[in-house]
């Protein structure tokens, strides 16, 4: 392992508080590091700086030396090395520490200099935060409490701008609410590629709008939402549906490819409300795609399963583990497991361990589509790589099952156990279906499961706890958002118990169990427990597959940043 490079640290004083920062760091950043708050509104750690709002404004000064001989020149009142301070106030944003660096922030002339931008943000500014989406997240309201001068001066007449405005299919725009900081268009032609937004007008008519022709559609459009310090762009789907304050927030992964971006669930009483994305700087930045955000919409869809069916009729979890296990001693020999890719490890570890016991031959059905390059791959499981470091399968998955085909056709494949896979959109016929007996784990209705013997309704990936592993061979978790709906049972507790009723011997469908016996048995994970892997993940030796081709022409161009703080 090459051992990572010192940064080329240097001194900076801020407020009095000196502080080694790597050289470069934005001073808005430095201050951070020493719990100290520079105010800002364009700013953002992942995108070009503009200056556009100066709410940052600071005093900066450098240490006095003598011009003509380099010499210090010292301050006879306190022995120290006399600052030389800049008479004007500057950017903070558009400053980066170099040696010697002095700051101040809490100064009455930076005081008045915050409280007058405050005061010109908020002149045309609309008094509508009661009913303001951005309530409970706005960095105007936060500031003009913290910063602000407290009262108004202006008597005249607001200026009025385009409210409700459709940028595109998924952001509106109310433009009274915009302070013109410019961070989504510079994420649109910085990160997104897509260079449609720009402001038009001038002075307090400055307005935000697409160009000609052209609409706020990308697959990244929400991002915009996102980085928004005040309430101008506000998504669609979310708009006024529920106060953020309302909302329980839980880690999670995007399961829409194998790039694996962080996400958080917003939730409240058993109900998803909306997907946003979680900083990893080593994984997708503050970014996700807008197709991700969508995936929550399944929990509730029309076609969830949530009887359990043991041929046409209503069953019980025990009577349904009963009948599949009769189907599995009837055509011993003659079983297939069709494992998934949007399996977590650990349900991916005990289909293989159901397999053993069913001396069963084990697939993996491959989902390809066209990468984007930015943060959606062109393999479409988030977890094909978890079946390979478990052990599930040994080769890289096919999109259609045509072994499988040919097996049942020739009579050698009697049952066939799918979990989570629809078997028609892996190339088998309903002829070939109605050859067979069919168990389908799985959480919708699909051709399988009309088709199945046995079916088991099992979670959705926010309805359960577990790990996935990405294109980059980290290891990342996600945790249980909401409750499952009656009906449908955790797929540990369903593998395990088909697993035990065919003799196996598996731990409990208990992660910190199951993840014991994986420790135990799989040298890549020996170390690691659901328990003690960071949020930002952990990254697996991915040396005896990193020759594979995955997903024929799967190159990922998005690279994340180096550094950043948290997301304001």
């Amino acid at each position: 392992m090459i051992a990572p490079t010192k940064p080329d640290l240097v001194t900076v004083n801020i407020d009095g508080k000196e502080i080694a920062v790597p050289k470069g760091t934005n001073v808005i950043e430095a201050a951070r590091l020493v719990g100290v708050d520079v105010p800002h509104y364009c700013y953002h750690p992942k995108l070009t700086v503009v200056g556009n709002c100066r709410m940052c404004l600071v005093e900066m000064g450098m240490p006095a030396v003598d011009p003509a001989t380099k010499a210090p020149v010292m301050d006879p009142a306190t022995g120290k090395q006399k600052i030389n301070w800049i008479p004007r106030p500057q950017i903070g944003c558009g400053t980066t520490a170099s040696p010697g660096l002095h700051i101040r922030t809490q100064t009455p002339q930076i005081k008045d200099c915050r409280e007058g931008v405050m005061e010109f943000l908020l002149i045309n500014h609309p008094l509508d935060c009661p009913i303001c989406d951005q309530a409970g997240e706005c960095k105007l309201q936060e500031q003009a409490t913290g910063y602000g001068r407290g009262y108004s001066r202006f008597i005249e007449q607001k200026n009025v701008k385009p409210k409700r405005t459709q940028l595109g299919p998924r952001v509106t725009l109310d433009d009274e609410r915009c302070i013109l900081c410019s961070r989504c268009i510079r994420f649109s032609k910085e990160v997104a590629k897509d260079d449609v937004l720009g402001f038009i007008d001038r002075g307090s008519h400055s307005t935000l709008t697409c160009y000609p022709g052209k609409q706020l559609a990308n697959n990244y459009s929400l991002n915009t939402v996102d980085i928004c310090p005040v309430g101008a762009l506000t998504s669609t789907d979310f708009r006024f549906k529920m106060r953020v304050w309302f909302l329980k927030q839980t880690n999670s992964i995007d399961t829409e490819s194998s790039v694996g971006a962080n996400t958080v669930v917003w939730s409240r009483e058993g109900q998803i409300y909306r997907i946003t994305p979680r900083q990893n700087d080593e994984v997708n930045d503050t970014w996700m795609a807008d197709s991700g955000r969508e995936l929550y919409k399944q929990v509730r869809a029309a076609d969830r399963l949530t009887v359990i069916k043991v041929g046409n009729l209503d069953s019980t979890l025990d009577m349904a583990v009963k009948a599949a296990g009769e189907i599995f001693k009837a055509s011993a020999g003659a079983i297939a497991v069709v494992g998934s890719g949007r399996n977590s490890v650990e349900e991916q570890f005990l289909t293989k361990k159901l397999a053993e016991a069913l001396k069963a031959s084990t697939q993996l059905v491959s989902r390809a589509g066209t990468g984007d390059k930015i943060l959606v791959s062109a393999d479409r499981n988030p977890n094909t790589r978890g079946a390979l470091v478990t052990g599930l399968i040994s080769a890289l998955p096919t999109q259609q099952l045509t072994g499988l085909a040919a097996a049942i056709d020739a009579g050698q494949i009697k049952t066939v156990v799918s979990i989570g896979e629809d078997l028609t959109a892996a190339g088998l016929t309903a002829a070939q279906l109605a050859k067979i007996s069919i168990v389908y784990l799985g959480t919708h209705v699909n051709a399988t499961s009309t088709a199945a013997k046995v079916v088991l309704p099992t979670y959705t990936v926010f309805e359960k706890s577990g790990t996935f592993v990405n294109q980059q061979f980290r290891i990342q978790k996600f945790a249980k958002a909401v409750p499952a709906p009656a009906g449908a049972t955790d797929d540990l507790v369903i593998l395990a118990k088909l697993a035990t009723a065919t003799g196996a011997t598996v731990p409990t469908a208990d992660l910190a169990a199951v993840w014991k016996t994986i420790a135990a048995e799989i040298p890549a994970l020996g170390t690691i427990s659901f328990n003690n892997l960071p949020d930002t993940g952990l990254l697996l030796d991915q040396t005896p597959w990193a020759t594979l081709p995955f997903v024929e022409g799967e190159t990922l161009h998005f690279k994340p940043a180096a550094s950043a703080e948290t997301r304001s």
